[in-house]
Formats: C-alpha cells, sequence, structure tokens
C-alpha cells in the first residue's frame, strides 16, 4: 500500500495525533472510498458498509494516539481498523442468528411430538411479541418472519439503522429470557 502522492503523511499524522480535526477530515477525503470499497466487499450491503466506515473514521480518531508512522502507513492502518469493524460486524451478525436459533431450539426442545404442544409454542411467542410492542415487534416480525434486511426495515419504519439492530438484539433477548421463565414453570 502506498500512500497518497503529494500528500506529507507523517505531517498528517503528527497533526492527528496532535489532535487537529482538520487531519481527520483531510484523512477522510484521502481515503473514505477505500474504507467503504473494502467494507462493501466484504459484507455486500450498502448501509453496513456505510456504517463501517463512520465507525472506521470514529476509530482513528479515538485512537490516533496508536498510530506508528515507523510501522506503517496511515492507508494500512485505516485498512486495520477496517478489518477491525468488519469482523465486528460479521460477529454481531452471528450473535443475532445464534439468537435466534437458541430461541427456537429451546422452544422446540420444550415440544413434544403432538401438534398442540408445537402451537403452543408458536402462540406463546406470539404473545410475546404482542407484549414487547412496537416497533420492537415490528422489527423483529420484519427481520425473522419476513427476511428483510436492517436496511430496508429502517427505511420502511423510519427508524436509524442502530436502533433497528438495537431492538433485534434486545427483543431476542428478552424472548429468550421469556421462553426460559416459560420452561421453569411447565410441568
Amino acid at each position: 500500500m502506498h500512500d497518497e502522492p503529494g500528500v506529507d503523511t507523517s505531517e498528517l499524522a503528527l497533526r492527528l495525533a496532535a489532535g487537529q480535526t482538520d487531519a481527520l477530515a483531510e484523512i477522510y477525503r484521502l481515503w473514505s472510498s477505500l474504507v467503504h470499497t473494502i467494507a462493501l466487499r466484504s459484507l455486500g450491503d450498502p448501509s453496513d458498509a456505510e456504517d463501517v466506515t463512520q465507525q472506521v473514521f470514529v476509530s482513528a480518531w479515538n485512537g490516533r494516539h496508536t498510530f506508528r508512522p515507523e510501522q506503517g502507513s496511515i492507508q494500512a492502518w485505516l485498512v486495520g481498523i477496517t478489518k477491525h469493524r468488519i469482523a465486528d460486524l460479521r460477529t454481531q451478525r452471528y450473535r443475532n442468528r445464534r439468537n435466534l436459533q437458541a430461541v427456537a431450539l429451546e422452544s422446540a426442545a420444550t415440544t413434544s411430538v403432538t401438534d398442540d404442544t408445537d402451537w403452543a409454542d408458536r402462540l406463546l411467542v406470539v404473545h410475546e411479541l404482542e407484549r414487547m410492542g412496537d416497533p420492537r415487534a415490528a422489527v423483529i416480525r420484519m427481520a425473522f418472519l419476513d427476511d428483510r434486511s436492517h436496511d430496508d426495515i429502517a427505511a420502511t419504519l423510519d427508524l436509524p439503522l442502530g436502533t433497528v439492530k438495537s431492538h433485534i438484539r434486545r427483543g431476542l433477548l428478552q424472548l429468550r429470557q421469556r421462553l426460559q421463565e416459560v420452561e421453569r414453570v411447565a410441568p
């Protein structure tokens, strides 16, 4: 990886380390498209790529004291941060899927082979979603029953993407906890 031609990256690094916001703005101007492209190719979702790009530059600002020009270029440093943010998002996606599967498995584990028990479990989940209330219940229904993307849900419900993701995470945890409570009480 090479630095931008005509840009004194060592001076830029010193200004960033000194907390000069115009240095961050310059770094963003020079390398935000690279960061966004890496995120988009890795994640395949434009909204997630935008989130990662923002997170990378916030992380760069917050961690500006960790940049060591003698160990590599600003560009390489940003690519490293990008890879970490992508990994964080993939981990979050995995946890969301795992939580949903855990809820489904816990529900299935308590059922017998009768259709009545299966219906009871389904009704319990429906009841808990109703009890949860909107917008959280609507977000969970759209994400898991309608198989819609986080970005699509945010646009449909006119909610910030981070709020949608928080509703999904907290809603799944709430469902899981409630199903565990029912299992403890059930004969």
